[in-house]
């Protein structure tokens, strides 16, 4: 049924259980994942002037992804890995795009679950992406 699942992971709960459950899915399926980390510009005022945090998320993103693409292996799942940076772009919009790249026909990722006035304001990655995607997107919650 599925041939490419797309797993965004950000090192939260939700996307860990979200992976384990893609691995279980494309295992069953014989299908491959594409593991997506999409990472922002980050500056951050100091008193001595302007910290760029980029590189570091950037760093973090490279090691999420390798420690996914471990548990691909380990799970016996081909995977593929993708760092993305979102320049101007919102992440649920870069995460659809790179499903549409790599031809995904699903899309597995965590929902973190906003309340309130911060998802007034900010909306949801897993929201936006579920609005956005021409594919199905599986959410999963943090276990």
């Amino acid at each position: 049924m599925y041939k490419r699942i797309l797993v965004p992971v950000d090192g939260s709960q939700s996307s860990a259980a979200a992976l384990t459950e893609a691995l279980k899915l494309a295992k069953e399926q014989g299908a491959r994942v594409c593991l997506v980390h999409v990472y922002e510009r980050v500056k951050h005022v100091v008193t001595e002037g302007v910290v760029d945090l980029t590189p570091s998320l950037r760093r973090q993103g490279e090691q999420l992804l390798a420690e996914a693409l471990r548990q691909a292996h380990k799970a016996g799942v081909k995977a593929t890995v993708a760092l993305v940076a979102a320049g101007s772009r919102r992440i649920s919009a870069v995460i659809v795009e790179q499903a549409t790249a790599e031809r995904a026909d699903l899309i597995a990722m965590g929902t973190h679950g906003r309340r309130g006035f911060e998802r007034l304001i900010l909306g949801s990655v897993a929201e936006g992406v579920a609005r956005r995607a021409t594919v199905p997107v599986l959410l999963l919650p943090r276990r």
